[in-house]
């Protein structure tokens, strides 16, 4: 009997997990926004999903509907969300505008950044954090030191 592999075929090593006031909703909105493809949606009898997956670009996103009889918490009933999911992206601009016009808002507008970037944040209508970033050039390491100095000088 052959073993499954410990990783299935076309995941991650990590992989984000959203809890979404409304993941049903979420699902079109990463569609929109994204681009995202749905994979599996598992709902549970009252509607609610307790399982759901896309796959935006490359990668694999999970999502779940709000358990709060479980603890399973939206960022609005915990005021906000500390996690930020990156995205990168063929065209930040286009992305960006794409996803606000889904319905998310600009955090931080796109601009070019010293590290290599063009790069902007937003918040979905869920209260998930991201930054999207398109990567326009090689910046080393010195670079970069030596850009954040004059970026954050000393107080």
């Amino acid at each position: 009997m052959n073993r499954p592999q410990a990783i299935p075929p076309d995941m991650h090593s990590i992989t984000p997990h959203l809890v979404c006031r409304g993941a049903a909703d979420a699902i079109a909105f990463y569609a929109r926004a994204f681009g995202a493809v749905e994979l599996v949606r598992l709902p549970v009898p009252d509607g609610r999903l307790m399982h759901a997956m896309i796959k935006i670009g490359d990668s694999p996103l999970m999502l779940v509907d709000e358990f709060p009889e479980q603890g399973c918490l939206a960022p609005q009933a915990l005021k906000g969300s500390p996690v930020t999911i990156h995205l990168y992206v063929a065209d930040v601009d286009a992305t960006v505008a794409r996803a606000v016009e889904a319905g998310a808002h600009i955090t931080m507008p796109v601009a070019d950044m010293f590290w290599g970037v063009r790069y902007g944040r937003l918040e979905d209508p869920f209260g998930h954090q991201w930054s999207v970033a398109t990567h326009m050039r090689d910046v080393s390491p010195q670079e970069i030191a030596a850009s954040l100095g004059k970026a954050c000088p000393e107080s």
